[in-house]
């Protein structure tokens, strides 16, 4: 696609990337196919293709409006587009780059503001989050049902706790992430219960926080930086002590802190850790395929006939990540069968705070997605993010659970 960004924007690093991405589209269309919003609305801005015209009007200096606005704020940045394109073209970065100029240009109406500016604070600070989240489940008769469903009820925990501290020389960072402390404790506990096993001591990094995701996708893309600097900082003396990897349990956070190297690449003082910190983030199921062997012997010899269950890969497990059939492939080797799942690569309209910030796309999605999960008669429905989980069992009369915690009810 011919394309002339702005004089001011092309002396920019984000100005040259943005113009190479937009150069590599063909307009082929092969992403409208895959786009979960274009196949609700049928509005080619409602899809990669049409949104990348957007975009190039905008880095171009064309006018824009709240129209172009709305038509970027409805793409989930799922990615689906990115796996389908035979071009290479990296919608997302585009995207980044397209929503950044925008909230530059275009305010926001004040009470659509408000409302980012209380998820960015709200969301990533745990002890706020989590008293919220307390005092929300205490009140939840009291709710509106719209609100009410929004608010997961707890998750079931493990008496067992977390595994000792220092009983192994392998030591790998685990990112304890912002909301799913309050919402599923059990996950973390649970991922450090499996490594423990496997010989592999996992343990978090408390002056860590938040990966940047939210802020990052809130018009506050300079907040993000700075979160994503402080977990650098945090983790650094632990990356120069030998640590051999930094686990993610959430996928969402996964793709996020694997995109510091991007993200921080003009940073002269963090471009070069920030990269280090990528090249580490490892999804616990990349670790457990590695350790496959080791996995095996520590299942049990006479695998009992164990429920059957669907798996929902989210969108940043299989797009972002590009991790496709691992997790599933480590669930049947535990004695787990697995059902189909029709049209297994569309969002389930989670997306961080889509569900949000665009409640009626998302159920909508969430709805079809349940409709693909419950299809072969599963007993549950397992998944790899936090998000997608709550979203998930929020519309769900079955459980819904993070496939670690699985894997470490079946093992010895």
């Amino acid at each position: 696609m011919d394309s002339r960004v702005t004089d001011t924007l092309r002396q920019t690093r984000a100005g040259q990337i943005a113009e190479d991405i937009l150069r590599k589209c063909v307009h082929c269309g092969f992403c409208t196919a895959t786009c979960p919003t274009y196949q609700l609305l049928g509005d080619e801005l409602d899809g990669p293709r049409g949104r990348i015209y957007l975009i190039k009007q905008l880095l171009e200096g064309k006018e824009v409006t709240a129209r172009t606005q709305l038509h970027l704020d409805r793409c989930l940045t799922c990615r689906s587009c990115e796996t389908t394109c035979p071009s290479g073209v990296q919608y997302a970065h585009l995207l980044d780059i397209g929503r950044e100029v925008l909230a530059a240009q275009l305010p926001r109406p004040r009470a659509e503001a408000l409302k980012r500016r209380l998820l960015r604070e709200g969301l990533t600070r745990p002890r706020l989050f989590g008293t919220a989240i307390r005092l929300g489940r205490m009140l939840r008769p009291l709710l509106p049902s719209g609100l009410a469903d929004k608010l997961p009820r707890p998750a079931p925990g493990d008496s067992r706790g977390k595994p000792a501290g220092g009983r192994h020389a392998r030591r790998m960072l685990l990112l304890a992430g912002c909301v799913q402390p309050a919402l599923a404790p059990n996950i973390n506990a649970a991922t450090m219960r499996v490594f423990d096993r496997l010989g592999i001591a996992l343990f978090e990094e408390d002056k860590a926080g938040c990966c940047g995701g939210v802020r990052f996708h809130l018009d506050d893309q300079d907040g993000a930086k700075a979160d994503m600097r402080r977990n650098i900082d945090a983790w650094w003396p632990h990356v120069e002590a030998g640590v051999e990897a930094i686990v993610v349990t959430a996928s969402g956070c996964g793709v996020q802190v694997r995109d510091y190297g991007h993200v921080l690449a003009d940073d002269t003082v963090y471009a070069e850790k920030a990269a280090k910190i990528s090249a580490l983030c490892r999804d616990p199921s990349e670790i457990l395929c590695a350790e496959r062997s080791a996995l095996l012997s520590l299942l049990p010899e006479d695998q009992p006939a164990r429920e059957r269950l669907a798996f929902h890969a989210p969108c940043t497990l299989q797009h972002g990540l590009q991790i496709r059939g691992v997790i599933e492939d480590l669930l049947q080797a535990a004695g787990f069968a697995l059902t189909p799942v029709a049209d297994a690569h569309l969002c389930c309209g989670s997306a961080g705070t889509y569900s949000l910030l665009q409640p009626e796309l998302s159920v909508q999605l969430r709805n079809r997605k349940l409709a693909a999960l419950d299809a072969g008669g599963p007993a549950l429905i397992a998944t790899a993010n936090i998000g997608c989980l709550t979203h998930l069992q929020a519309g769900s009369m079955l459980p819904v659970r993070h496939w670690i915690e699985l894997m470490d009810e079946v093992m010895v």
